[in-house]
């Protein structure tokens, strides 16, 4: 565990996640309550719409909230297209919607449950004295049930605000910023400082709302307009804040997104081409932890516009190819693919591969006698399968089944970090890992080769969105990448930040990693990466 000056320094730098994080859930809250209250008065006069309703909410909450995040996007990028554009698909939108649905559900059942539970004769003495309908419900309910859906948004606000950490799933500054970047460098001080801040958050917004639910149930205005205040201060602050940071952060300058997938790898590379560009006088902000079925649709939505993607991903995912050409043609049809379908330049590839391999435990693969996918195939009836979360379900998996008919006895998915634990632990045999993964040396891995050439080449490729395929300032700064980064020079930057002891953090990697390709290009002049010189 990281010492106290450490998680202060942690801590100190979570003002914009936290502010971030702050506005989204309120806005979430906010709109939760916008739905859910006209539903409560339509529940009041149509009982079985306000069951439909329940149910409906009800429904809704049995969804994972990361699924229901990452559901909003396709469905957002969709309804852009259908109207011409102009739908914002990744960050703070989809957050906003998916977290309100889920807020929806507490200040409902509430609402509903406490309306029908008011005792009749109350109904009766108002219609006695001849009350209209508003009347009864302004004058005598809604001050009976005000407290109880006071309750139930002290519920949802404390929902809201836990799940709100999803939202960097889908490109939204959050303080799931640090938790999820903690947990795939297990830096479990970012993990500790912004699971604490979230939590601390959490508690004081409950507080507050509780305030307030005191003083609507005791009918005293004092507390209630004090707990008003003070939530209207926090989110206030929390407003000026974000527009602050964007502000001062921008100056007047050319704003670029540059995006990343949730491993090390792709955190390094990031502000790696973040540090070239705001060199080059650009103002650089990041959206990190984007899954591999967002990351691209988002480059070329434009909600993104620079990141580096995987030649495999592309050729399989996007293109739907299930030929192996060698690496150069691969390439070659990949830049013209992206640049004829949605305008996306390749700038080059950065001179390394990061391949699926299958790989085991030295001592494992030798006592079997496997050195390749093949052997493996013998075994595996006997052997358990770790892969990272997304292998099982692409189509590379699916070409490696096909071509070896490979079936083993269990099979579990891990972030990748975990995945190299559990085959050390001895919970799985074999994993799917990446061939820049500098935990391979460090653990003695042994990689099985793939005499089939099943899986495609994985050339890093560093994309650029149609928005500025054309501007060379940006291209001028990207250029000298390419070709630049050898694979065992990835490899070592890799495990400066997955090791467990001595970490380094990816933004002083990617300063070393940057110094690194500053040498190499002194010493020879030019790059001299045969795939690079081919590209250009």
């Amino acid at each position: 565990m990281a010492d106290s000056g450490t998680f202060l320094a942690a801590l100190a730098t979570l003002g914009y996640p936290l502010a971030a994080h702050v506005v989204l859930a309120a806005s979430a809250l906010a709109l939760g309550l916008v739905i859910a209250l006209p539903l409560v008065l339509a529940a009041r006069a149509w009982p079985a719409a306000g069951r439909i309703a329940l149910g409906l909410a009800s429904l809704i909450q049995t969804i994972p909230a990361l699924a229901l995040l990452a559901l909003f996007y396709p469905l957002l990028l969709s309804l852009s297209a259908l109207v011409g554009g102009g739908i914002p698909a990744l960050g703070f939108l989809p957050s906003l919607l998916a977290l309100a649905l889920y807020a929806v559900l507490p200040i409902l059942r509430n609402g509903v449950t406490g309306l029908a539970s008011l005792d009749p004769a109350l109904r009766e003495a108002a219609d006695g004295l001849g009350m209209t309908a508003s009347q009864k419900l302004w004058w005598i309910e809604a001050p009976l049930v005000a407290p109880i859906v006071m309750a139930g948004i002290r519920t949802a606000a404390v929902w809201t605000i836990g799940a709100a950490t999803l939202s960097t799933t889908v490109g939204q500054p959050s303080l799931g910023d640090p938790i999820f970047a903690g947990l795939q460098i297990q830096d479990w001080t970012l993990v500790l400082a912004g699971c604490l801040a979230a939590a601390t958050l959490a508690l004081i917004a409950d507080g507050v709302l509780a305030l307030i639910e005191w003083g609507v149930a005791q009918g005293r205005r004092l507390p209630l307009l004090a707990g008003a205040a003070m939530l209207a201060l926090g989110v206030s602050a929390a407003v000026a804040s974000v527009a602050g940071f964007g502000q001062a952060a921008s100056h007047g300058r050319q704003t670029i997104t540059i995006g990343a997938k949730n491993f090390s790898e792709q955190f390094i590379l990031a502000r790696l081409i973040g540090d070239r560009l705001e060199a080059a006088g650009f103002t650089v902000r990041y959206r990190q932890g984007l899954g591999s079925a967002v990351i691209y649709r988002a480059l070329a939505a434009g909600d993104i516009d620079v990141y580096v993607e995987y030649a495999g991903t592309l050729w399989t995912n996007q293109m739907a190819r299930r030929d192996v050409p060698t690496r150069p043609a691969m390439i070659a049809a990949i830049g013209a693919w992206t640049q004829a379908t949605d305008g996306v330049r390749v700038v080059g590839p950065l001179g390394f591969e990061n391949a699926y391999v299958f790989a085991m435990r030295q001592d494992m693969a030798r006592a079997h006698g496997i050195a390749t996918i093949a052997d493996l195939t013998r075994q595996a009836p006997q052997l358990r399968l770790g892969s990272d979360l997304e292998f099982l379900r692409r189509p590379e998996w699916q070409a490696v089944q096909a071509a070896y008919g490979l079936r083993f006895a269990a099979s579990r998915s891990y972030s990748p970090t975990f995945m190299y634990r559990a085959l050390a632990s001895g919970d799985v045999d074999v994993i799917t890992a990446f061939s820049s993964d500098g935990r391979i040396a460090a653990d003695r891995l042994m990689v099985l080769t793939d005499p089939k050439q099943a899986i495609p080449g994985y050339d890093a490729l560093l994309l650029v969105s149609a928005a500025h395929a054309h501007d060379q300032r940006l291209i001028a700064a990207l250029t000298p990448l390419v070709g630049a980064i050898p694979v065992a020079t990835m490899q070592r930057a890799n495990y400066l930040v997955d090791r467990d002891q001595n970490k380094v953090s990816p933004q002083a990697v990617a300063r070393v990693l940057a110094q690194d390709i500053a040498r190499r290009r002194l010493a020879h002049g030019f790059d001299l990466h045969p795939l690079a010189i081919q590209h250009r």
